[in-house]
């Protein structure tokens, strides 16, 4: 009797119907592995597409029906895997998390949600679905009856024809609606304030030195706070906010999206006020630049920061404008000059004078607003410039930078604008 090569590597002899089929879907895509599927109309595109992605939901039904059997019968002893799942992982390359749970859901369908196994077996809903479905039942409250958990099962299968796993998901965190429309909502609110409590809990912001004038970072917060954020963020990103200049590059390309929310995280660092937060050895959270007369004069060379960092100087001069830091300035001996104070700023009062006058920013052809401009010294900060309505003008933060970048030549126009030039 002829034996037949199987695509694990191993050899079989299919009796089974199931293993048969096994040996024949693969013979059968072997045969179509090099057909050109740009020779399709358009239809028959379509129709292939919708109809290989009922037939890989009811592909991964029976996989998951085979699994369940196989983890009844132990079949990774006879190669002594601590578990179905490593065995799984090992054969057949997975990862050992994905492969752990598909051997929880085919369990699951095995044991008690059947109605989910031949709605996945009959292509009505697709694997992602069926996990769903799965998880947000057996969310359930212990005390509901298998009759109700049927009802939920069902209902949710139903909404599956209309919406995808995300959608799917929403829906089966208030499934109890079904259930127990009464007690639905106080469930649902005891249920919310245990995950903030935990959100909360589990909290953490890592960051990481890349050494190269950046840093990377990692964090998980709730989703009030991470809510709050992406507002701060897109306000700042806004198109009406950072103007048509503001959302490309020098060279006219699109700024992605990421990187301007990046940048709005930065600049939402710089204007947070360090007054609001709490005091550390009597002060304000105020970094502090240390730095020689001469650097912040010219704004040439590097300065220091009280954590340990190094910044250019002409950085720290456009900080001396606008941001909570202290220059601690240097002399030759590096000898304390001058320590700036947080009123060298402009108040309130001025800044309310500043947004009448110049009703946003003052770089030509630029329409940001007052409320997320910077207030600029006319004659710098480092050389003596007053801090008053006269000597100010506001800026956006793109334009700011520009103001303090040697590359660039600012030009005072009669109309009250400034130009910038890049010099060549």
């Amino acid at each position: 009797m002829s034996t037949d090569q199987d695509h694990s590597g191993g050899t079989v002899n299919p009796a089974h119907t199931i293993a048969s089929f096994a040996e024949r879907v693969n013979v059968v895509l072997d045969g179509l592995a090099e057909a050109p599927a740009w020779s399709m109309t358009a239809e028959e595109q379509r129709t292939a597409l919708v109809g290989l992605s009922v037939a890989q939901a009811r592909l991964v039904e029976l996989r998951l029906r085979v699994l369940a059997a196989g983890d009844n019968n132990d079949i990774g002893k006879d190669e002594a895997a601590s578990s179905t799942s490593a065995w799984l992982a090992h054969r057949t390359r997975q990862e050992r998390p994905r492969a752990h749970a598909d051997v929880r859901l085919a369990l699951a369908l095995d044991a008690g949600y059947d109605a989910t196994r031949r709605a996945l077996a009959g292509g009505v809903v697709n694997e992602a679905q069926a996990r769903v479905i799965v998880d947000a039942v057996a969310d359930l409250p212990e005390t509901v009856p298998s009759v109700d958990r049927g009802r939920a099962e069902a209902h949710l299968i139903g909404l599956a024809a209309d919406y995808d796993a995300k959608a799917l998901r929403v829906f089966g965190r208030k499934i109890f609606e079904v259930i127990d429309p009464d007690a639905a909502e106080k469930r649902e609110g005891e249920k919310l304030a245990k995950q903030e409590r935990e959100a909360a809990r589990r909290a953490y912001l890592k960051i990481f030195d890349n050494g190269d004038g950046s840093v990377t970072g990692r964090f998980k917060i709730p989703v009030l706070h991470a809510a709050m954020l992406k507002k701060a963020l897109h306000a700042i990103t806004a198109p009406r906010a950072t103007g048509n200049q503001g959302r490309v590059h020098p060279d006219g390309t699109k700024i992605p999206h990421a990187d301007l929310l990046g940048r709005a995280f930065c600049e939402l660092i710089e204007r947070f006020p360090t007054k609001r937060l709490p005091k550390a050895g009597g002060l304000n959270a105020i970094v502090v630049v240390t730095m020689t007369l001469e650097q912040l004069r010219s704004g040439l060379g590097a300065a220091g920061l009280d954590t340990g960092e190094d910044l250019s100087a002409g950085q720290t001069r456009r900080l001396a404008c606008e941001a909570g830091i202290i220059p601690a300035v240097l002399g030759g001996k590096s000898q304390v000059l001058d320590l700036g104070r947080n009123s060298r700023f402009h108040d309130q009062p001025q800044r309310i004078a500043l947004g009448i006058r110049d009703r946003g920013c003052t770089a030509e052809n630029c329409d940001r607003p007052p409320g997320w401009c910077h207030a600029h010294h006319e004659k710098p900060w480092s050389q003596g410039g007053a801090t008053s309505v006269e000597q100010g003008r506001l800026l956006c933060p793109w334009h700011h930078t520009k103001a303090h970048d040697q590359a660039y030549d600012m030009t005072r126009l009669p109309t009250g604008k400034v130009r910038f030039h890049r010099r060549t």
